[in-house]
């Protein structure tokens, strides 16, 4: 990414975040006939902008290519769903969202967040590029508009659907995009006047913090301070007037936008305290960036220290989990079949395909209990505590959990 320049202020990039090596794309997992394939591996490299301090990765392949068909359903995590309907309780009851009102979520995968405000009684349209999960959505009832979304798309939305949003919603979605001001100035034209923006992020504060570097991947372009993402709101003529943070994806930020002209939602004290909090962290320093490639290293050799003390005593290990992160961590270090004989998944459409890279095959969960692993390590590990609620019957065998980041833990 020498020669290239930041996807929101156009500075060139020249300075590390963190780089870890060579990796496939997270979700490209493989089915049995493909092992023997030609793999294509891509730098992961991640640079900040001393410009703007947005943290990026270079685009190798398009979205198109990336999530037309996608491996990953929102609704295989009973932590995410609980997340999401507390959510929609929350903003129907503080935005007086009702049978009159338009919810639309962008990214909406297969329905997850939607039904509940369904069951409202609210109308409701998704908006979600990967055909085989919105065909899951609207099996489900929830309307959904199979597009990429952008400029293009709210003005199609506009005039096919004849409608625009009370509420627009982006959970997660942000990341995933590597033409930042086309997709914030369709959100823009998408809501109504007196609508309300809420988009989530995992926090690149968190991130720096507890070492989170396997959040890191392909298919997420950008990684946002709430600095960041207040200038590339501002950009576009929208203005953020609160902030939630959340303990989703290892922490998250709900940013609650409005348009500019909107003076009836005046901007919360939560908005300038967090961005005090970022000064007084040091994410308005390029200092504080250009040290967390070597936090990335030291986390990867305490993890393989681990492994292989385990290996060498004999011990088996197995995996739970076959998600996104997962797959830059194992790249990343190194750890094939040789550490973990095969991880598990919920997930029916992951199971009997293997993992990009590693080629770890991926499971039912059932067996787990036919092998008994002395180890489970957790990939998800932001769903530990749901992981080891559902897996607590490894310790009939004495089996212990293991959480690999941020650092080593055994449980």
């Amino acid at each position: 990414m020498i020669n290239q320049k930041c996807r929101f202020c156009g500075t060139h990039l020249k300075y590390t975040f963190a780089d870890l090596g060579m990796s496939p794309l997270s979700n490209s997992y493989l089915r049995p006939d493909q092992l023997m394939e030609r793999e294509i591996f891509y730098p992961l490299h991640a640079y900040v902008c001393e410009g703007c301090l947005l943290v990026q990765l270079d685009e190798f392949e398009a979205p198109e290519q990336i999530f037309s068909d996608y491996a990953y359903f929102s609704s295989y995590a009973a932590t995410w769903l609980r997340h999401v309907q507390q959510y929609a309780d929350m903003v129907t009851t503080r935005f007086d969202i009702h049978a009159s009102s338009q919810v639309v979520e962008i990214a909406s995968n297969d329905g997850y967040l939607l039904q509940y405000f369904k069951q409202k009684g609210t109308p409701v349209l998704g908006i979600e590029p990967a055909a085989n999960v919105a065909k899951i959505a609207i099996e489900k009832g929830i309307p959904t508009a199979i597009e990429f979304f952008g400029k293009s798309t709210a003005n199609k939305i506009i005039t096919e659907y004849q409608l625009q949003a009370d509420l627009l919603i982006a959970n997660n979605v942000l990341a995933h995009v590597p033409d930042l001001l086309d997709f914030v100035a369709g959100m823009k034209l998408l809501l109504k006047p007196g609508g309300v923006i809420t988009v989530e992020f995992p926090y690149l504060l968190e991130l720096i913090k507890n070492n989170q570097f396997d959040t890191i991947y392909h298919e997420h372009f950008s990684y946002f301070s709430l600095m960041t993402v207040q200038k590339i709101f501002a950009s576009q003529g929208l203005t953020i007037f609160d902030v939630d943070e959340l303990s989703t994806h290892g922490g998250s930020l709900r940013v609650y936008a409005r348009h500019g002209e909107d003076s009836g939602k005046l901007v919360h004290s939560r908005v300038n305290n967090l961005l005090l909090n970022e000064e007084t962290m040091g994410l308005t320093e390029l200092a504080l960036y250009r040290k967390f490639n070597d936090q990335v290293k030291e986390t990867k050799w305490k993890i393989l220290n681990f492994l292989i003390s385990a290996r060498r005593e004999g011990k088996t290990i197995a995996g739970y989990g076959a998600p996104a992160k997962g797959n830059t961590l194992l790249n990343f270090c190194g750890i094939r079949t040789d550490f973990m004989d095969y991880t598990v998944d919920r997930s029916p459409y992951k199971q009997g395909l293997y993992l990009p890279g590693t080629h770890i095959p991926i499971e039912h969960p059932e067996k787990i209990r036919e092998t008994k692993p002395d180890y489970l390590l957790i990939l998800p590990w932001n769903l530990q505590e749901e992981v080891m609620e559902q897996m607590s019957y490894i310790r009939e065998w004495g089996g212990k959990f293991v959480i690999p980041i941020p650092e080593v833990k055994v449980i």
